[in-house]
């Protein structure tokens, strides 16, 4: 009874020693027994069957043999820790299959104490998970690809804000080219201008010169001779020979004066820019019949004024005038003078016709050289000139001109 008893105990066991054989065996993953030293000391056949080769060949070899080299570091520190930790620990590593390619696999391992000794020993578990990384590299290659992607697109946002700068730049450069050329045609055409205009101040001179004073002198010489052949004749006749050759000679005088105040007036030098200007006022009515009012607000400043500036000042109102009398059609002038905050500022207004500005300055073609020969010579003086112009208001020149001296003097 006894012995059918023990050997009833021991089918049993027979029996449950075989479902744990099967189980530990045919087990999902690999199970490994491992000494300090990474020794093999068993190993189910899923393990076996991971690494290639057969479980009897397994055994006694060391795991870190079918380590990749990139993954031996790793390797070594997670046994290390294994068995100075009661913790369980999980490592990630690369391993070699005998016979097959590397795989990736997951190690969990925990430390065991023998039942037979003092040798330490632990459990690992292998799990293959080359899919997940996989998985987890295409994860990371997608990831990847889409921050390429967003590099790439904010790569062209900026190369489209920066071709979009460069269009705009290469207009801008372009606008500047097309107004330096159009300053330079200008420039070419003033000069053109000026040189036509000397040439005419010339002729002029010349014909007034040839017409007048060379008449005059002619007449005066003819005189003289009269006064040599006439010289025993009765003394009546002989003195108002004398008064009319005084006459010819004092309009000579008068012509030579006139031609050099155009010029340069000298009252400018010695008496100042406004009696210069009222002597120059008073004359222009005279010729012309256009009455001037003349107001000065500036006390004792004009005086600041240098030799230079002073003729820029008179050159603008002289060239204002003319202008007036040529082409304005005015019956009046108003001439005013003011001190502003470190300059002079001159204003010229006439109740003549008005005319487009914008359109006359802008002109290819234009004849006007004194509105540009005044504009240049009050900004060569660091100042400015304006002119507005409108239908029944007439036409004003503003020009400010400051204190001090000036790096060139005009003519």
């Amino acid at each position: 009874m006894q012995n059918g008893e023990f050997q009833a105990a021991r089918d049993r066991a027979e029996v449950l020693l075989e479902k744990y054989t099967d189980l530990y065996d045919f087990a999902p993953a690999g199970y490994f027994s491992l000494d300090e030293q990474g020794q093999i000391l068993e190993a189910n056949l899923t393990g076996a069957a991971l690494l290639g080769l057969e479980r009897s060949r397994l055994i006694h070899r060391r795991l870190a043999q079918f380590v990749a080299p990139t993954s031996q570091p790793r390797f070594r520190a997670f046994l290390e820790q294994v068995f100075v930790t009661p913790r369980k620990e999980v490592c990630e590593v690369s391993l070699l299959k005998t016979g097959g390619a590397p795989f990736w696999a997951q190690l969990l391992a925990a430390s065991a104490v023998s039942l037979s000794g003092p040798r330490r020993w632990c459990r690992v578990v292998l799990s293959d998970i080359t899919v997940v990384k996989h998985a987890e590299e295409a994860q990371r290659r997608s990831e990847g690809l889409m921050a390429a992607n967003r590099e790439l697109k904010q790569e062209i946002v900026r190369r489209q804000t920066v071709e979009k700068a460069l269009k705009q730049s290469e207009q801008h450069q372009g606008s500047l080219l097309e107004q330096s050329r159009h300053m330079q045609e200008q420039l070419r055409h003033l000069s053109h201008q000026i040189l036509r205009a000397q040439e005419e101040e010339r002729k002029r001179i010349s014909r007034e010169l040839h017409d007048e004073i060379t008449q005059t002198l002619v007449g005066i010489n003819v005189h003289l001779e009269t006064l040599v052949r006439q010289a025993t004749v009765q003394p009546t006749e002989f003195k108002r020979q004398i008064v009319r050759t005084q006459r010819l000679v004092e309009k000579a005088l008068h012509s030579v004066h006139e031609f050099a105040r155009e010029l340069r007036p000298t009252a400018l030098d010695d008496l100042g820019l406004i009696a210069t200007l009222h002597s120059y006022m008073k004359d222009f009515a005279k010729r012309t019949g256009i009455h001037v009012h003349f107001k000065t607000f500036t006390s004792g400043h004009i005086a600041e004024l240098d030799n230079a500036t002073r003729t820029v000042a008179y050159r603008v109102v002289q060239e204002a005038l003319t202008n007036v009398a040529r082409h304005a059609q005015a019956s009046q002038v108003e001439l005013r003078i003011q001190k502003v905050p470190g300059a002079i500022l001159l204003e010229i207004k006439d109740n003549g016709k008005a005319f487009d500005v914008e359109r006359l300055l802008r002109a290819k073609r234009h004849r006007h050289l004194g509105l540009l020969g005044m504009r240049e010579r009050v900004e060569m003086i660091g100042g400015n000139l304006r002119l507005t112009s409108a239908p029944g208001q007439g036409t004003v020149i503003r020009a400010q001109i400051p204190f001090g001296p000036i790096p060139t003097h005009p003519a």
